[in-house]
């Protein structure tokens, strides 16, 4: 039986997908975290290279895993032998045919929120890779701009920064945004998806549980 969370989510999620196909996002909502994964493999083509900005809510749902034992071309950061090949591959997943992300926040009326540390997940989502797949949880759904950007500030940011434990910022201390300067901060760059050019080529998938951080 699914939970009174999840009932919400049911229900909230199709008014969403018609918010953010007003927007001209390409958009589709799912119950369950298995028909979400086979729909984002089945837009991507076998002779597509394929790349990612860092994900949770993809590692949740083992999307680089799946793409790996079916035999995708993935260009993988965490695969390079140094600093210097890690970057290069950072700048060619600018030019990827496929760009996989989530989101930190998302506006019930479809905008998307998002916060980067060096910038190449946003400026992937923004232009460049031929199409761009985001995964979505409902948890990141926010009732208006204001509240998406307060979650992607206030919760996913000081929540990211957990996974550093070596950087120093006020967040990675005390749990809450400082607005800091810290020369560690992975909050750069604030960037507002509100409407998608060219028309489908940001990919929406709603996903009816709680995804990510």
């Amino acid at each position: 039986m699914r939970t009174l969370t999840e009932q919400r989510y049911s229900k909230l999620g199709p008014l969403l997908v018609k918010a953010l196909k007003s927007r001209s996002f390409d958009a589709f909502y799912f119950d369950e975290k298995a028909e979400a994964v086979e729909k984002i493999i089945s837009m991507i083509p076998k002779n597509h290279l394929v790349s990612w900005g860092g994900s949770q809510t993809l590692l949740d749902l083992g999307v680089q895993e799946r793409l790996e034992k079916e035999g995708y071309n993935l260009l993988d950061r965490d695969k390079a032998s140094s600093p210097e090949e890690r970057m290069e591959r950072m700048r060619k997943a600018l030019t990827c045919d496929t760009f996989l992300s989530g989101t930190n926040a998302i506006s019930e009326d479809g905008q998307l929120i998002n916060i980067d540390g060096n910038g190449n997940r946003v400026a992937a989502m923004i232009f460049g890779p031929k199409q761009v797949i985001v995964a979505v949880g409902m948890n990141k759904v926010a009732r208006t701009y204001g509240e998406a950007l307060v979650r992607a500030r206030n919760i996913a940011a000081p929540l990211n920064i957990q996974r550093f434990p070596n950087l120093e910022t006020s967040c990675t201390e005390t749990g809450s945004c400082g607005d800091c300067l810290s020369p560690d901060s992975i909050c750069s760059y604030i960037v507002t998806t509100r409407f998608c050019k060219p028309a489908g080529r940001i990919k929406v998938i709603l996903i009816g549980t709680d995804l990510g951080l």
